[in-house]
């Protein structure tokens, strides 16, 4: 039933954020509707209007893939946002109970560990990070130091203020990462702790509870951030996200910066220093120790 829910709220919040102008219907003066009604919704999906209020309300469980398709027709749906309503009208295709736990490759450690100029670190489902290189963690935050279950970048995002300073388009990311948060939810409804996680952000967050329920979805592909360092100041960076052969739940984030920019200066700058700084630290150890 929670599932039902969840695809009438999206189905509502889809049909709320089309115009009817955007949707081929003459604009009517005096209209109070803020988007499409729901027969006219039915009217150019092509099917009933008692069967799409069925939908919206939950009391239809499967619709057929020629009607998800009518519909991310009628709402102009995105790729992600069409896959989103598929999981949400489908849910038991991705049903998963017990979900096992995610290991990197030993292969992919040690290749994100070579990109000494480029801060790379692997998430895998429920946005939890698996692996990270030195730079990654210099830039944003030393994941292998934190509890286990805190190691997971949008309760990062979210919750920790070192991540406000550390972005400086933060509400921007932060609304991105929860749209991703909100893919992995429907596409596995049953995982206890991404329903932990979601459940103690809703908690602690209110710009989480703000995101979550526009039902926004985001899929991650490519994109630019912009961030600061204390140590060398500001750096604007362009990631990609590359699914891993063989593990479609693992995603390599890679971050690079114009060459010859100030950005790719600093970049350089917070290599050396990281560098230098493990270095120390080494060094500490081994005089403890001794």
């Amino acid at each position: 039933m929670v599932r039902r829910t969840e695809l009438g709220d999206f189905l509502r919040k889809c049909r709320a954020d089309t115009t009817p102008e955007a949707a081929g219907f003459v604009e009517q003066s005096g209209r109070r509707v803020r988007g499409l009604r729901r027969e006219e919704v039915a009217q150019l999906a092509g099917v009933s209007v008692d069967y799409y209020t069925r939908l919206e309300q939950g009391r239809h469980t499967s619709p057929s893939e020629a009607v998800l398709d009518a519909l991310g027709r009628v709402f102009r749906l995105e790729a992600a946002a069409r896959a989103h309503l598929a999981d949400l009208a489908r849910p038991a295709r991705h049903r998963t109970g017990d979900v096992p736990g995610q290991r990197v490759r030993p292969a992919m450690h040690q290749l994100i560990a070579s990109m000494v100029d480029h801060p790379a670190f692997i998430i895998g489902r429920r946005t939890d990070v698996l692996a990270s290189n030195l730079l990654a963690r210099t830039l944003l935050t030393d994941w292998p130091r934190l509890p286990p279950r805190e190691r997971n970048y949008t309760r990062w995002v979210l919750l920790d203020p070192a991540a406000r300073e550390v972005y400086t388009d933060w509400a921007t990311v932060a609304a991105d990462v929860v749209g991703t948060l909100r893919l992995y939810a429907g596409r596995f409804p049953d995982d206890p702790q991404l329903n932990e996680l979601v459940g103690e952000l809703t908690i602690k967050s209110p710009q989480f509870r703000t995101w979550w329920d526009n039902h926004r979805v985001h899929e991650r592909t490519h994109g630019t951030k912009h961030m600061i360092h204390p140590a060398v100041g500001p750096i604007t960076i362009r990631y990609e996200a590359l699914t891993l052969p063989g593990d479609d739940d693992q995603t390599l984030f890679v971050y690079n910066t114009d060459p010859g920019s100030s950005s790719d200066d600093n970049m350089r700058l917070l290599a050396l220093w990281a560098t230098q700084n493990t270095a120390a630290d080494e060094e500490r150890n081994q005089r403890l120790h001794r």
